[in-house]
């Protein structure tokens, strides 16, 4: 039966189901495409992770702070991490001592800088600035309490007389300073943040010296408390107590923050989690190594039941024989029984790939650029500067924060018309044989006295206009006493030569047949010194005993020598080429084999001289050291002109 049958038997009209009421035409359009509505949804908490951080502050109205912990917590976190967690301190450290170094004075007068420079070392500036920058980096907020003593009448007459002070009858000069514990500190009093009022919460043990004072410092700090919080110290029952800081005495330096924040969030707390993360995979690691002893016995008996089944009563014997300890273990089984032991993956379990990420964010956080970092060198040299760089702000923050108003503050008081700036020395990593040539240079033209020149090198830094021009007139001083003279000769030694009385010049009588009165003219061709392009020249007359053509000779046989000391460096040491070191190593060599054989003997005694070079001819050694000052030349032209004197 065809379809138009099948219809009309069962009275009803079958609609098309393209039908549109239409004549169905054909599209010009592509067909429609179909989309996932999954890649549209937008998640109602796609920021959680970082919506749930720390924030140091309350929001406004309408913004909430998910975190639950304050800045305080993240403080406590972050001593705790340094106290536990090495990679944790050892960056904290790493930073602390590299920002620690000496501070010298520019500017003001000499008596103010002696005076500062002084007063440094009394108050220990240099375990200060290891206290500071510890805490600066590892919390982030330094909080620096300051401890001031009256001065006595004969210690003021002394500071008046040595520096040249102009003090009061009384005066009061910092005699310490404390960092107190920033966990401890809390802010208010202020609507800014700038200069905000801070507050201390007072632990059980300074509770009790504060009820108990025993040292001036307990006296001082007690007399600075208002008169409500004596009121609440006298009570017994009051556990804690929070007590106002002047703010005369509280010098406070934070780690980029912002004005709008009342503390710092520390450097380390992002980090943290990612240190808790490899503590708890640690902790799993040492679970497992723990259990990793203990194998399962895994014995499989009897069959499927279509092929006889499990007998419940053999299941039960094999178990009593392995829980009974004290009879050896003797199984004896058919075809059914089959025992093996299942041993954990232990090698896939304890990958320490699984360290891999964690590490690298770990390092990444801690900009720890020195410790394990397996960079070549050029990238770890750019990751130093950039460590260094990072390091030149703390140290900054310490100058500008809190040592140079403090001198201003101290030269007021002693009355110091002009007060010196501190610096810190520079930090340096690379290779300063170039600029400490520059150093050498300056000295040896006159523009850097001895004193400023070794502190150039040693330490980079350079006088000032001031100091330059007092050191000079010092140095002049001394010259004028003929003190610093060069070798050669200098004022002092001319002035002398120029008062001594020339000796009458002896007639110039000439053999019969000499020719000329040139030092060369008269003298055979064949004794003239012919020194090679590159090779080191010597003047020396005939009539001294040394030979001249066995001066030349044997300058062309040292340059041989040179060249077979450095092959036999090479075959010594299994290389191809040598370095500019190794090279300068192959000419002392050569000029130890010169200065202690004869010329006949200089190849033969290249081996032994490589393998031990030392002197070993002390007689001939002594003898051309006394060539070498008669004539004012270097060792080695010196021993050119021992071989080569005249038989």
């Amino acid at each position: 039966m065809d379809l138009q049958a099948a219809q009309e038997a069962s009275g009803e009209e079958t609609t098309p189901l393209m039908a549109g009421g239409q004549e169905i035409q054909a599209s010009s359009t592509g067909t429609r495409t179909r989309r996932n509505l999954s890649s549209s949804i937008t998640r109602t908490d796609k920021y959680k992770n970082i919506d749930d951080g720390l924030v140091p502050f309350k929001y406004t109205k309408g913004v909430s702070n998910n975190s639950n912990l304050d800045v305080r917590d993240a403080v406590i976190l972050c001593q705790k991490a340094y106290y536990n967690f090495a990679v944790f301190r050892n960056t904290i450290d790493l930073m602390t001592e590299f920002s620690v170094q000496d501070i010298f004075l520019r500017g003001g007068n000499k008596k103010s800088r002696d005076f500062f420079e002084a007063y440094f070392r009394k108050i220990g500036l240099w375990n200060l600035q290891d206290r500071f920058f510890r805490e600066y980096y590892r919390s982030g907020n330094v909080f620096v309490y300051r401890f001031d003593a009256e001065i006595q009448k004969k210690d003021a007459l002394k500071i008046t007389q040595t520096f040249g002070a102009k003090l009061d009858d009384e005066i009061n000069l910092p005699i310490r300073y404390v960092v107190l514990n920033p966990a401890d500190i809390q802010i208010g009093g202020a609507l800014s943040f700038v200069d905000g009022k801070y507050f201390k919460l007072v632990t059980d043990y300074e509770l009790h010296r504060l009820r108990n004072p025993e040292t001036e410092e307990d006296y001082q700090l007690l007399e600075t408390l208002d008169d409500k919080s004596k009121e609440n110290l006298k009570k017994r029952g009051a556990n804690s107590l929070l007590i106002p800081l002047p703010s005369d005495k509280i010098c406070a330096t934070f780690y980029k923050k912002q004005d709008y924040e009342p503390f710092a969030v520390p450097m380390g707390y992002p980090v943290l989690a990612d240190i808790n993360w490899k503590a708890e995979l640690k902790k799993m690691d040492m679970a497992i190594t723990r259990t990793m002893q203990q194998a399962i016995l895994l014995v499989t008996m009897g069959d499927t039941p279509d092929r006889g089944g499990v007998n419940q009563k053999n299941l039960a014997a094999m178990q009593t024989l392995f829980e009974n300890q004290s009879v050896g273990r003797v199984l004896i089984a058919d075809y059914t029984t089959k025992a093996q032991f299942i041993i954990p993956d232990i090698a896939n379990l304890l990958d320490p790939k699984k360290y891999a990420m964690v590490d690298k964010d770990i390092q990444i956080g801690l900009n720890n650029v020195l410790l394990g970092t397996g960079e070549k060198f050029a990238n770890q040299s750019a990751q130093i500067d950039v460590f260094l760089s990072r390091l030149k702000q703390g140290r900054a923050a310490f100058l500008n924060d809190f040592l140079i108003p403090e001198i201003k503050r101290v030269s007021k008081i002693l009355g110091f018309k002009s007060f010196p700036t501190p610096e810190f020395d520079k930090l340096h990593h690379g290779d300063e044989s170039l600029i400490s040539r520059v150093y050498t240079r300056l000295i040896e033209i006159g523009v850097l006295t001895p004193e400023e020149g070794i502190k150039a090198i040693e330490d980079g830094r350079l006088p000032s206009a001031e100091e330059s021009q007092e050191s000079q007139e010092k140095y002049k001083k001394l010259r004028d006493k003929g003190l610093y003279e060069p070798i050669t000769g200098g004022p002092e030694t001319q002035k002398e030569l120029a008062e001594m009385k020339p000796a009458p010049a002896a007639p110039n009588k000439k053999p019969a047949g000499e020719k000329g009165s040139g030092t060369n003219k008269g003298v055979p061709q064949k004794n003239r010194i012919k020194t090679p392009i590159g090779e080191r020249k010597v003047k020396v007359a005939a009539s001294e005993g040394y030979s001249l053509s066995k001066v030349t000779e044997n300058l062309t046989l040292a340059s041989k020598l040179n060249k077979s000391v450095e092959v036999e460096l090479r075959k010594a040491h299994d290389i191809k080429r040598l370095s500019k070191q190794q090279k300068e190593v192959a000419e002392s060599i050569t000029e130890l084999i010169i200065a202690n054989e004869d010329p006949k003997n200089w190849e033969k005694k290249i081996k032994s001289y490589v393998k031990k070079p030392v002197d070993q001819n002390l007689n001939r050694i002594k003898e051309v050291e006394e060539i070498a000052a008669e004539h004012q030349i270097d060792p080695y032209l010196a021993s050119i002109l021992y071989a080569s004197k005249k038989d």
